[in-house]
């Protein structure tokens, strides 16, 4: 039996349809459909909580689901029954974890990891940040849309175990550290300075600038200071 001949550019029925028949793109709706309502099925079944903020196992078993439905819509060889079974299998397993999270809270610290907190008076917790792998300007653009401006408004910041944020402000803001992005000059100049306070540029903390400190930051060792400013009244 001769070879079949190479892929040829200029083919486009095959670029178009493979080598499948045309019946096969309503086979595809029809596929597409069983999936959709498979899906939508596990979903409800794993609970209210995945359309919110959803956690790791529930990250999990959302990837293994999309996963199980991937080849069986397009490759006409497979059949339905198998992405059925691993939903089932899904749902079951992740009823089974939470369940056993929920008895025992160290199996539930270990799936989903700690709350932690990366700001603290003020202060940004440097070593915190780096071991969740939050950056800086991530943390500030959090603080923005929480329409504050400096992090002396920032009593505490927690990173909750599945990667949202929880802010308790400050009743009597302190100066802090500004937290308005530099290149935005006309915010930055109206924002009031605190005479006599020098903030961190690194972490935040707030020193007397009387005389200019000439040592490392005592919270961080940094050694950049910015003028601590208050929030626009």
């Amino acid at each position: 039996m001769p070879p079949p001949p190479p892929p040829q550019l200029t083919d486009y029925l095959r670029i178009l349809m493979g080598e499948v028949p045309w019946s096969f793109l309503l086979e595809c709706a029809l596929r597409l459909v069983a999936m959709y309502l498979l899906l939508l099925t596990g979903l409800r079944l794993m609970g209210k909580r995945q359309a919110g903020q959803i956690s790791r196992t529930e990250l999990a078993g959302l990837v293994s689901m999309a996963v199980s439905i991937g080849i069986p819509l397009l490759s006409p060889d497979r059949g339905l029954l198998a992405p059925v079974a691993i939903v089932a299998t899904v749902v079951v397993l992740h009823r089974f974890v939470t369940r056993w999270a929920a008895r025992r809270p160290a199996v539930e610290q270990l799936l989903q990891g700690n709350v932690t907190t990366v700001v603290k008076d003020g202060v940004l917790q440097l070593p915190v940040m780096e071991r969740v792998v939050l950056s800086r300007e991530r943390l500030f653009a959090q603080l923005r849309g929480d329409s504050l401006e400096h992090l002396g408004q920032v009593r505490r910041l927690y990173m909750e175990a599945n990667g949202t944020f929880s802010l308790v402000e400050e009743d009597e803001p302190r100066p802090g550290l500004s937290i308005v992005p530099h290149w935005d000059e006309d915010f930055c100049n109206v924002q009031p300075v605190v005479a006599g306070k020098l903030a961190c540029q690194a972490c935040g903390q707030v020193v007397d600038a009387a005389p200019a400190p000439t040592q490392n930051c005592p919270h961080c060792g940094a050694h950049e200071w910015k003028p601590a400013v208050e929030a626009i009244k």
